[in-house]
């Protein structure tokens, strides 16, 4: 018996099948290369924005009004973290400083109380430095100063039990039940070797140093460096972050 087969098919047909399945075979390289290199991309990208935002600037919004009028409820700092020598990832260590924070600086820092979480406030004592307030005046070695930045908004004064902690750092000690420290009236007490004392501009609405205390020079963070957003959240209009921008405070410094 003769078993009857198709028709033979020429070399010509065989290379045509070749070549149609070519373009399909060379696209899987190309496509795999194109995946990779969009991979390096994403990865290196995030690599710098990790490497920018842990050692460089990072961006910080102003959530009370304990530094108002300088800085409003919905602004939005890039921080410059390499000024005071940025700490390093899961160490105490931090890298080489290129300033020592000064007085009058406006710096964010972690509070001793809350670990957790950063502040903005004003510095006003070094170490080593004497402080005081009279009736809402703060004294600094003695001299009287000169803060036309403070906003005050209470005629009164006020007390709460957790500035007792004063007490143990006056100039001149007193005994202890002589020493009621009080929001507007308290000192002179001395800031200790490697402490800071920082006040929010807004002293009547401000929970700062008079409250809970110094702030380590390794808690400080940085220094802002300018306004990249506001918004004011207050406004009546609908989608707030985008109808109630301030234009007029974008870009603006901080001082």
């Amino acid at each position: 018996m003769v078993v009857q087969h198709g028709p033979e098919r020429s070399e010509c047909d065989r290379i045509d099948d070749v070549d149609a399945a070519g373009p399909a075979e060379a696209a899987r390289p190309f496509r795999a290369r194109w995946a990779w290199d969009w991979i390096k991309s994403i990865v290196v990208a995030f690599t710098l924005f990790l490497m920018i935002r842990t050692f460089l600037v990072e961006a910080f919004r102003i959530p009370t009004g304990s530094m108002e009028n300088t800085l409003l409820v919905g602004d939005f700092l890039l921080v410059n973290k390499a000024v005071y020598g940025a700490q390093l990832p899961l160490t105490h260590l931090h890298l080489p400083a290129f300033s020592e924070p000064e007085r009058g600086e406006i710096i964010v820092f972690v509070p001793p109380h809350e670990p957790d979480k950063n502040y903005v406030k004003r510095l006003v004592g070094l170490p080593g430095d004497t402080l005081a307030m009279r009736d809402k005046v703060l004294y600094l070695n003695g001299v009287e100063q000169v803060e036309p930045f403070t906003r005050h908004s209470d005629a009164g004064d006020g007390f709460s039990s957790r500035m007792y902690w004063q007490c143990d750092h006056l100039a001149t000690p007193v005994r202890r039940h002589r020493c009621r420290p009080t929001r507007d009236n308290w000192g002179p007490i001395v800031v200790p070797p490697g402490k800071y004392m920082v006040l929010g501009d807004n002293r009547d609405d401000s929970e700062d140093s008079r409250y809970w205390g110094f702030v380590e020079r390794a808690a400080i963070k940085g220094r802002p460096l300018f306004i990249y957003y506001s918004f004011d959240g207050t406004t009546l209009r609908p989608i707030p972050w985008l109808t109630g921008i301030r234009w007029h405070r974008i870009g603006g410094g901080i001082s």
